[in-house]
């Protein structure tokens, strides 16, 4: 299958003031996720047991919360986030779109 990076299809998985999340989940193992993150907002903060995530920042800037460790990100940069390793994304004054790829099934 084939899909845009601007459209990864699939459904609404959570929507708010924040931002608006799709989970496409046709793979077996692996969920790509999309955030559109509005400018200014933060996501919620989370970290996962036994599961690993890439984010790949498409468009906008912000900074990326690891663990005790903030770095800046922009379109084009790609953060691995471990296992268990806590993460957080706060969009800039003009938000930040990003998709990120996860083994298993939602559980944040």
């Amino acid at each position: 299958m084939r899909f845009s990076i601007n459209d990864i299809g699939g459904n609404v998985a959570k929507m708010d003031d924040r931002y608006t999340v799709k989970d496409n989940t046709t793979l077996k193992n692996l969920v790509v996720s999309s955030t559109e993150l509005h400018p200014g907002k933060s996501t919620s903060g989370h970290f996962h047991k036994g599961q690993e995530e890439v984010y790949l920042f498409i468009r906008g800037y912000g900074k990326m919360e690891l663990d005790e460790d903030h770095i800046q990100v922009q379109e084009g940069d790609v953060v691995l986030i471990e296992d268990g390793v806590y993460h957080r994304v706060h969009a800039g004054e003009e938000g930040c779109y990003f998709v990120c790829v996860f083994d298993g099934r939602r559980n944040h």
